[in-house]
């Protein structure tokens, strides 16, 4: 998509989204009236900037439901946090979350060289967790067969990676180093000469260009860094292209800021900072 088209769709998405928000969540009626701010004030990306932070304490406030936009009965599926410090974070999806997060996803797995034909392994944690389930819904969207074996019982994983012939790794950066030295180290299995994995989709943890390396020489895959936030969609803002020099956001969904976090001011681009 061309970039000036990109930012038009972007401007348009993002009043129709501020309104919805400002129409069905109480809390946003709120927050722009202590703003001192109404509708007519957000027309251009521009404006972002006059929008209220959503807070990870705004979340826990208005929990379990206080933040959704539609009705309960709407809604097909629910995620939460582990809760660890204080009410967990509720992720709800009605049909439409679910359909557009099936397409982000797919986009995930297109960009590593998945389609119709390979199997993906699935060891990321099916349940509250949102990896499992996005990375199911993404590889149905792009036509391929999914082994949802979740996470857990090592050699199971690779006892069945090879009889299955599974093509795709997907879970955690640990977790696929892990698989790698228990093949060889446990079962006396060569994962590079022995499996067929030709690409692997690996986050929900931070990883180093070291562990890239690990990982690749163990499993002699391409390893990919994928990002998400269960708070957002999950998995599915953002992944590497086969040039592995940074993550590409779909800025059709997802308007990235770089914002100082002491002044809460927006910073130019290539300062390091916090992501909103």
């Amino acid at each position: 998509m061309p970039r000036e088209k990109l930012l038009k769709l972007q401007e348009e998405r993002l009043r129709k989204i501020v309104q919805y928000c400002y129409e069905k969540i109480p809390v946003y009626k709120i927050k722009f009236k202590d703003a001192g701010i109404t509708l007519d004030d957000v027309k251009t990306l521009d404006d972002l900037e006059k929008i209220p932070f959503t807070t990870k304490e705004d979340l826990r406030k208005a929990y379990p439901f206080g933040m959704l936009a539609t009705g309960l009965s709407e809604v097909l599926e629910l995620h939460a946090s582990s809760g660890t410090t204080g009410h967990p974070t509720t992720c709800a999806y009605t049909k439409n979350d679910l359909d557009v997060w099936s397409k982000v996803m797919a986009r995930i797995y297109a960009s590593a060289g998945t389609r119709k034909g390979d199997i993906v392994h699935n060891a990321y944690g099916y349940g509250l967790f949102t990896g499992g389930l996005g990375f199911h819904y993404g590889a149905l969207a792009v036509g391929a067969t999914v082994l949802p074996i979740a996470a857990g019982n090592t050699e199971r994983q690779i006892k069945l990676a090879k009889e299955y012939g599974t093509t795709v790794l997907a879970c955690t950066p640990s977790y696929a180093a892990h698989l790698g030295e228990y093949a060889r180290e446990k079962m006396g299995i060569n994962p590079v000469e022995e499996l067929k994995w030709k690409s692997g989709l690996f986050g929900a943890e931070a990883w180093s260009e070291e562990l890239r390396r690990r990982i690749e020489e163990l499993l002699g895959l391409e390893a990919f860094d994928i990002y998400g936030l269960s708070e957002v969609i999950g998995p599915g803002v953002s992944v590497e292209c086969p040039q592995h020099e940074g993550l590409h956001i779909f800025e059709d969904h997802f308007i990235p800021e770089i914002i100082d976090s002491e002044t809460g001011e927006k910073l130019e681009e290539g300062k390091l900072e916090s992501l909103c």
